[in-house]
């Protein structure tokens, strides 16, 4: 298990999440397509209201995450539904185990075309 989706699946499920990848390879473009644009993961879990979207990456790379969700028109919607936002960071430790970093957008933080 390498890539950030699988850390984040095993992370959420550990938890008591039932997940679902729903990023896809679009293999006319060559290139990896999220839902709406930003979510890799939505997971939900019984007990809790609305759903979870997930952008998982690597530590390194979180902040053009972070900044790809914030400039996303959709992400207020879905924010605004009562769902909330999470991007998982994830980078291997001085002994080689895999440690999570993550930020939640929410429509506090959250901005558009560059407004707050």
């Amino acid at each position: 298990m390498s890539s950030p989706t699988q850390h984040s699946l095993a992370h959420y499920r550990k938890l008591g999440y039932t997940c679902q990848v729903v990023e896809h390879f679009n293999s006319f473009s060559h290139r990896r397509v999220d839902l709406f644009g930003y979510i890799d993961i939505v997971a939900i879990k019984d007990g809790e209201t609305g759903v979870l979207g997930i952008q998982t990456t690597s530590k390194a790379n979180m902040g053009a995450r972070i900044l790809k969700v914030k400039q996303e028109p959709i992400a207020k919607i879905w924010l605004a539904g009562g769902n909330r936002i999470y991007v998982d960071g994830w980078q291997k430790n001085k002994v080689g185990r895999y440690e999570l970093t993550q930020y939640e957008v929410t429509p506090e933080n959250i901005f558009v075309n560059g407004n707050s």
